[in-house]
């Protein structure tokens, strides 16, 4: 079910994929939206080769602090990635997807189309009023990955405010992304030179960044609408900022979480959860 306030359209309404005639049988139509949400999540892999483990602990929390049949709110939710993997685990489980981005919304009405446990929900995460257009006061658990990091600080501490009020008492809030450690800059600039070595290297072995996968979504016939929207929205990439572990969890408490500290990391990034 898609309820986007703003004109994405149902799942129905979404669209068909790369060459795809409105009039295709529903099977292959739906393959067609499964290759598109394949070809972003190895996209994304390129530039997070251990993407599906900060999932798979996201998602141990959520069992483990608010049980397997979860009312998950997916913050920027993209294509859906967190929901798809939600929904595999825990097929109990519901979920509001929220996203400004019309391209990957219009790929997640396709890939999830028919799917009533998913509500679709466009808004601005910088909107102050986003929340009145969430079908539930409050939620188990708020999800998001590698996508609050488009915020400067101000806007971010704003929606952990926000947030806080949408979480149940007992309820969780987990933030996968880019967090600085400002103490180490000798580790972090060798991490981040071999980081970019190995994606240099993937890249010459035919792997697609960020910028070719738009490309493809621009030449898109069902796609290229909502691609160039997109870009008029965001540009080429918000410029927002990556503030320290010790900041998010920090400003969570100070919106009012009970606990926040990180459960999982890797040389670059975090997952900071926090607990109402």
């Amino acid at each position: 079910m898609v309820d986007t306030g703003t004109g994405t359209g149902t799942a129905a309404d979404a669209g068909t994929a790369p060459g795809t005639a409105v009039s295709e049988a529903p099977g292959a139509e739906r393959a067609r939206w499964r290759a598109w949400q394949d070809s972003w999540d190895r996209q994304q892999e390129w530039y997070m080769p251990d993407r599906e483990e900060r999932f798979r602990v996201m998602l141990d929390m959520v069992e483990a602090l608010v049980g397997p049949e979860p009312r998950v709110l997916d913050l920027a939710c993209g294509t859906g990635s967190i929901t798809d993997r939600l929904f595999q685990r825990f097929p109990a489980a519901t979920s509001t997807g929220v996203d400004l981005d019309p391209a990957l919304l219009a790929i997640a009405g396709g890939y999830f189309a028919d799917d009533t446990r998913l509500t679709l929900v466009r808004a601005d995460l910088k909107d102050p009023d986003w929340t009145a257009k969430l079908p539930y006061d409050s939620y188990d658990a708020v999800l998001t990955a590698t996508a609050l990091h488009w915020l400067p600080i101000e806007p971010l501490a704003a929606l952990y405010g926000q947030l806080a009020g949408l979480v149940r008492p007992g309820g969780v809030f987990m933030n996968a992304d880019h967090m600085t450690v400002p103490g180490t800059p000798r580790i972090n600039a060798a991490e981040r030179a071999h980081r970019h070595r190995e994606m240099d290297r993937a890249k010459a072995e035919g792997a697609v960044d960020w910028a070719d996968w738009w490309k493809l979504a621009a030449e898109d016939p069902v796609l290229a609408g909502p691609t160039a929207e997109r870009f008029a929205i965001y540009g080429e990439h918000a410029e927002g900022d990556t503030p320290s572990v010790e900041w998010h969890a920090t400003t969570l408490l100070g919106a009012g979480f009970a606990e926040a500290r990180p459960v999982w990391s890797s040389p670059s990034d975090s997952l900071m959860l926090a607990l109402k």
